[in-house]
């Protein structure tokens, strides 16, 4: 009888311990703050990609929960698609010097620190924590308690330097263009680029619509200047070790061709090439057995941790239509497709990738090892050409599990 009233007393303890964990947990409050970018300006068939440095954001040490992005005009309206095509966006977190002067200069990009995330393309390529294009408006990123992105621990922080944000944006504008699919895609052979210091077999992607480059517009069209920003919106709860659990952030590529290399202390590390954009030729019978057919890529994961998956998704572009990861032994650890746009209004542009769907697992079912090699697969519609195509996929890992009254370690 003393043993059933001390096993209810110690029930009783528990689940109150249990609730105040939950109640707190619950009433975190979420805070939310939405700033604007620099202005930049588009004219027919112009094209944009900036680098804002020192980006307004949220100060302390914190959690991010969420970070969304879109453009709007100077009267704060939703820009659609078919007028300003937006490739992508990225948020990159860098450390500076505190000497170091606060512009925009190349100076500037030389004289920092970028502290990416945890993917192998980085920090020269995919180092960023958010990323999004067209899909931006109907794609989810918001973690579920208890995880959030810690940023704002002076103790990860250099010693002299200060951390801080860079906003890139890349934005095409197609009013008044010849082949909207072609300029929006970055095919060369519509853009003022000089063909001549492009490699033979280079048909569209980056190296032919940087910033302000141009794209063909219909002859006799006219079309005014506009002034666009990007409005970007945060969610963060402030830090707390015992009721915050880290996350960490991976991007993956399915152009990476990396390999391993040892070092003289036996230590393994991986050398990657992740070139991020890729063409898609359209597959006859023929090329499918030629393999020639690059409907389908596949790259090889590594991962570097022990973990447990809280949130994936892909980044397509138009014709994609899909991307999976996989674990070592060949299951699905989470697939992500583009969900197309079907009328005229803003967020469901026809033909438009305008969101992306999400994996949110169970808590704890979808573990990866250290060390465990998964493979991404990237899918194109296989019936037609596309050039500048990605297929990037982001998860964040939680190396904790929430627990009643601890976190559990992997």
């Amino acid at each position: 009888m003393l043993f059933h009233h001390w096993l209810l007393h110690f029930t009783l303890i528990a689940t109150l311990f249990l609730n105040l964990e939950a109640i707190k947990m619950n009433h975190q409050t979420i805070k939310t703050q939405t700033f604007l970018s620099p202005l930049f300006t588009l004219t027919p068939g112009s094209v944009v990609e900036k680098f804002f440095y020192n980006l307004n954001f949220p100060k302390g040490h914190i959690a991010i929960k969420s970070f969304d992005a879109e453009v709007i005009d100077e009267e704060s309206n939703p820009v659609s698609l078919f007028d300003a095509y937006l490739h992508h966006w990225t948020l990159v977190r860098y450390y500076q010097h505190n000497k170091t002067a606060t512009n925009h200069t190349n100076d500037l990009a030389d004289s920092i620190i970028i502290a990416g995330n945890s993917g192998g393309c980085q920090p020269h390529t995919l180092s960023y924590f958010y990323g999004m294009g067209t899909e931006s408006r109907k794609t989810s990123n918001f973690l579920p308690n208890p995880y959030g992105i810690e940023v704002g621990n002076e103790k990860e922080v250099p010693l002299g330097y200060e951390e801080k944000w860079i906003l890139n944006v890349h934005v095409i504008d197609t009013r008044g263009v010849e082949d909207r699919i072609g300029c929006l895609e970055c095919r060369c052979d519509l853009y003022n680029v000089n063909k001549d210091e492009l490699e033979e077999d280079y048909k569209g992607g980056f190296k032919c619509c940087y910033d302000t480059a141009q794209c063909k517009v219909r002859e006799g069209y006219e079309g005014e200047e506009r002034n666009l920003y990007v409005k970007y919106t945060v969610k963060w709860v402030d830090w707390d070790d015992d009721f915050v659990i880290p996350v960490k952030v991976y991007v993956f590529d399915a152009t990476d061709t990396w390999k391993p290399l040892t070092d003289s202390t036996g230590q393994i590390s991986q050398q990657h090439d992740c070139q991020v954009e890729y063409d898609v030729e359209s597959c006859s019978l023929i090329s499918k057995l030629d393999g020639e057919c690059n409907a389908i890529k596949r790259s090889k994961v590594m991962f570097q941790d022990n973990g447990f998956l809280v949130y994936g998704v892909a980044h397509q572009h138009i014709g994609g239509i899909g991307a999976t990861l996989y674990g070592q032994d060949g299951r699905v650890l989470c697939s992500s497709s583009p969900i197309y746009g079907k009328g005229d209004e803003i967020g469901n542009e026809d033909g438009y990738v305008v969101g992306m769907s999400t994996c949110y697992p169970k808590f704890g079912h979808v573990k990866i090892n250290k060390g465990e090699l998964g493979t991404l697969v990237s899918k194109y519609d296989p019936a037609q050409n596309h050039t500048g195509v990605m297929g990037i996929f982001s998860i964040v890992v939680a190396t904790k599990l929430p627990n009643s009254l601890f976190h559990m370690e992997v």
